[in-house]
């Protein structure tokens, strides 16, 4: 038996099965099942096994072929039909259902004008570019059904759009090959009733899962600019084919390298209109007019825009982002960016692909009150065709006469102007209506956030920056005040003792510990401030020198070592001016005949040192609720950072601070603080 008459055969008994048990069983109200098409197919295998056998009939088979895919593409065609009218956007579809009608009347003219008049190429239009075409317009059809589908509805309907998918592309290819070499081929052609009858269960399955199914469609923006560039892209490909068999046969000697020539230039001319953003651009205009109700999809543009404001690192150049986000909307490649300084004038903070015009608008020039009260999106192409447009007032020179301006979009916060864009005009020829405006405007209030956003976070920056630099003066003040109360004592001291050796001694010695830490503190104000390395320390000579530094007062404290050579890792000088600190407010909370005694003992793998006093010591409400808190403080001249400081930098250091304190009895500090790990290996 002919491989070709048992292929369709098979075929045509598969599709008579589909159609007899699919009736009534498919497709939405008032639109006809798989039935129809499925006994379409049928006919058709049945013919073309016939024609096999026969030898006979081609004709007849060749309308049955068309006839099958008016069929499909009529199938497809009302179901996208009925679900676009549930969303009320039939209207939509109207040139897409145009140039399907076109399609079928070229079809069926070709294949009656081959019948009557048998020409060669009319036979070669009605054989091979037609049905080729027909093809290309039912992948069209399928990819529309089945991308613009949510998640449930694509579970129903996969396999019937994989099926009618695979049918489709493999008819493409079939009528390629005879476009290309003006003959079938022949292998293919047989397996083409097998390919088929193998695509029956798909429709099968997808068909049971339908029954319970109600889909609903929506074609997007994006759909239907992919939809078009790819008809239209296949389209001029087998116009091209087609133009260049003609010159490979009318060529002679030079048909095959005319042909190779032509097509080359054919794909690289193809290449530079899909890479041209022009181009694109206007084919998005043009089908925003001609295929939905509204310019834009809301929801992409809004996600878009979104995105574009967002990417990148944080604070990394926000006011470009906001400009390309801007511009992307009307397909602008350019814009610029002027904000409000802190003089209230109006100056370029950004450019993008826009000439280097950088200009300043005062704050109480007439434009910026006009754009501020009615919050207008300026055309000043229409400005310069009608002055009198924005009712009598005047844009400022400079912007009426920079050619590369289009539209000017205020930044509104809080009913004041933050600044404003300007836009280059759009490369799609975007004509400015109430719909660009409200999107602009609408936009415009995201970009402005945003922008108003990035100045905050960077007046925060700048306001971090100064409150380090306070807290650093504050210590050092701090410091010099402690350096000024030690000196004033040896003031006080020095006409009752200036003649006491001893005085004298210590005087010199105070005084050159107090030069000392002024020229230290002086050093890291005038050089960067660079973290000094914590080195070992032993805590006997420490606790030594701030003793020592203390000795000016009447009232000398003691210090007792009770664990001699304990080692810690901090810094010297700092670690010094916090226990100073403590032990010289335990002085002056003591009565000169009160005591301050220092003890340093070791607990483990922690040096414990104690600064106790027989004062006046300290409640429990101010211990828990001042005694630490910065810039609170009892003395009159104090800068109440200094037990802060303490506090701060022992727990930097891993150790704790105690207070226990009797009113009107005297207050112990304990400090804790970790040895270094060879201490800890000698315990």
């Amino acid at each position: 038996m002919d491989l070709a008459a048992l292929s369709y055969g098979l075929a045509a008994i598969t599709f008579l099965l589909l159609g007899l048990a699919s009736r009534g069983r498919d497709g939405p109200p008032g639109v006809p099942g798989v039935a129809v098409p499925a006994l379409a197919s049928a006919l058709w295998a049945g013919i073309v096994a016939l024609e096999s056998v026969l030898q006979a009939g081609r004709e007849l088979a060749r309308v049955a072929e068309l006839g099958r895919d008016l069929v499909w593409i009529w199938y497809l065609w009302r179901n996208l039909r009925a679900l676009r009218r549930k969303t009320q956007a039939e209207d939509n579809l109207a040139f897409l259902g145009k140039t399907l009608v076109w399609l079928a009347g070229l079809a069926a003219l070709f294949q009656s004008a081959s019948l009557i008049h048998p020409h060669p190429s009319l036979v070669y239009w009605a054989n091979a570019v037609m049905p080729a075409v027909l093809a290309v317009s039912g992948l069209v059809l399928v990819e529309q059904f089945y991308r613009n589908s949510t998640p449930q509805e694509r579970w129903a309907i996969k396999y019937l759009c994989l099926a009618l998918g695979s049918a489709f592309i493999f008819d493409f290819y079939l009528y390629s090959e005879a476009m290309l070499f003006a003959a079938y081929d022949g292998d293919a052609w047989k397996a083409r009733g097998l390919i088929n009858a193998l695509l029956v269960p798909l429709i099968w399955v997808s068909l049971k899962r339908r029954i319970q199914t109600d889909l609903k469609m929506a074609i997007s923006h994006r759909m239907v600019f992919h939809t078009v560039t790819l008809l239209g892209t296949g389209v001029y490909l087998l116009l091209m084919a087609a133009a260049g068999y003609y010159i490979r046969l009318a060529g002679g000697d030079w048909g095959r390298i005319l042909q190779t020539v032509f097509l080359f230039a054919a794909v690289l001319l193809l290449l530079l209109a899909v890479s041209s953003g022009t181009a694109r651009a206007r084919l998005r205009v043009f089908l925003s007019k001609h295929f939905f109700r509204y310019r834009y999809d809301y929801r992409e543009e809004w996600l878009r825009f979104t995105s574009l404001l967002t990417e990148g690192e944080p604070g990394s150049r926000p006011h470009e982002r906001a400009l390309q986000a801007m511009a992307r909307l009307v397909d602008s490649p350019g814009a610029a960016l002027w904000l409000r300084m802190e003089n209230g004038d109006y100056q370029r903070a950004a450019v993008w692909n826009l000439g280097a015009l950088d200009e300043r608008i005062a704050a109480e020039d007439e434009f910026v009150r006009f754009m501020e009260s009615r919050n207008w999106v300026l055309d000043l192409d229409a400005y310069r065709a009608d002055p009198n447009s924005m009712e009598g007032v005047s844009p400022p020179r400079w912007l009426r006469d920079w050619r590369e301006a289009w539209l000017t979009v205020p930044l509104l916060w809080h009913e004041r102007m933050l600044g404003f864009m300007v836009l280059a005009p759009s490369l799609g020829k975007v004509s400015f209506n109430w719909e660009v405006s409200d999107l602009l405007k609408t936009a415009a209030r995201q970009a402005t956030a945003h922008l108003a956003q990035a100045q905050a976070a960077e007046a925060l920056t700048v306001a971090r920056q100064f409150e380090s630099f306070n807290r650093a003066a504050a210590f050092v003040v701090h410091d010099i005040k402690n350096l000024v109360a030690q000196l004033s004592l040896l003031l006080a001291n020095a006409e009752k003792h200036r003649h006491n050796p001893e005085f004298q001694e210590d005087m010199l010695a105070t005084i050159e510990s107090s030069v000392a830490r002024m020229n230290r503190m002086l050093a890291k104000l005038r050089d960067a401030p660079v973290p000094a390395a914590a080195g070992r320390l032993v805590l006997d000579d420490l606790l030594r020198e701030v003793i020592a530094s203390k000795s000016a007062f009447s009232l000398k404290p003691s210090l007792s070592i009770q664990a001699s050579g304990l080692r810690v890792r901090a810094e010297a000088d700092k670690l010094i001016r916090v226990i100073g600190h403590i032990v010289q407010n335990a002085i002056e909370a003591t009565p000169y005949t009160g005591s301050v005694d220092v003890t340093l003992r070791r607990e483990a793998a922690w040096g414990i040192i104690h600064v106790e006093d027989t004062g006046c010591g300290m409640d429990g409400a101010f211990m828990r609720e001042r005694l630490f808190r910065p810039f609170t403080s009892t003395k009159g001249t104090g800068m109440g950072i200094g037990a802060y400081e303490c506090r701060e930098y022992i727990q930097e250091l891993g150790g704790k601070v105690m207070v226990d304190s009797v009113l009107g009895q005297g207050t112990r500090f304990t400090i804790q603080l970790p040895l270094a790990p060879e201490e800890m290996v000698r315990a």
